[in-house]
């Protein structure tokens, strides 16, 4: 089994691509970070050089795995089989790669915890997210319609924005450190942003990523808890899923807290599927 490592993106797309783009769904979070590399650079999510790679299960096999890691966010596992999620643990660990936690599909992000805590048994392992990821098989709009409509987030929704990321973040991730500013900045200027307003409020609001290799994501989403139970987030969601279908999207995918039974039904009567269960998990030294 093999490991290819790599801090130059142009190299991995060049190495594993194809197989990123072959499997959309379970590489979904690795394809929108090459396309963010591909517009903004390596550095586009901060100083420190990436580091990707790609597995064969032979030396002159075909890629059957993929991952990449942004400092400071947790490693990203893809698609993999477990075995080469544990290889590649002890692959990094050898190289003295610094790594404080991982993310992906349950299994192959628990192996890669198991074998790093075998190599480095001063590490205790905690789940910081449990998510669910789905793909739309067929969208079936929330009946009766919510109150309102959505509309296209612009510059004067800024400060809003970022209030309503920070608390996200806080809700599922127990607020884990990220520069909400900057990304809120990055997505308005790609016009990702989507609000539902009601009264000529906003109530909720929900991101919609490019189109990419056929694939675009809904994410985040997120209403206040106190405008909660009217539907907003549902008509929200609708109205983001068509847009990437208009967009030309083949695989609309979103991720949901796998313990909020509330947002996991409303997605299935959207007509959302689920594509297997991830976790996040993050590592402290002892």
């Amino acid at each position: 089994m093999t490991w290819t490592l790599t801090h130059d993106p142009a190299a991995f797309r060049a190495g594993a691509g194809a197989f990123v783009t072959d499997h959309p769904a379970e590489n979904t979070v690795l394809l929108t970070v090459l396309d963010r590399f591909a517009k903004d650079g390596p550095h586009a999510y901060g100083p420190d050089d990436p580091l990707l790679g790609w597995w064969r299960p032979a030396p002159d096999g075909p890629v059957e795995g993929v991952f990449l890691r942004t400092p400071p966010y947790p490693l990203r596992l893809g698609r993999m089989p477990v075995p080469a999620a544990a290889e590649l643990a002890r692959t990094l660990h050898a190289r003295g790669v610094p790594v404080r936690g991982v993310g992906g599909i349950r299994e192959t992000a628990e192996a890669f915890a198991a074998a790093w805590v075998a190599a480095d048994g001063g590490v205790t392992v905690t789940v910081a997210v449990d998510e669910r990821l789905h793909r739309l098989a067929v969208l079936v709009p929330p009946s009766p319609a919510p109150s309102g409509l959505v509309r296209p987030a612009g510059a004067d929704d800024r400060e809003q924005l970022v209030a309503w990321h920070e608390a996200f973040t806080a809700e599922i991730a127990g607020g884990r450190a990220t520069d909400h500013a900057a990304a809120v900045d990055h997505r308005l200027a790609d016009g990702t942003l989507h609000l539902w307003e009601d009264g000529g409020l906003p109530v909720s609001f929900a991101g919609v990523s490019p189109v990419i290799a056929g694939m675009a994501r809904i994410g985040p989403v997120y209403t206040p808890p106190a405008l909660r139970g009217r539907g907003y987030a549902s008509g929200l969601v609708a109205a983001g899923s068509a847009h990437a279908l208009r967009e030309g999207a083949s695989e609309v995918l979103l991720y949901t807290d796998l313990a909020n039974r509330t947002s996991n039904a409303i997605y299935h009567r959207l007509g959302y599927r689920r594509v297997g269960d991830l976790v996040v998990l993050d590592f402290t030294a002892r």
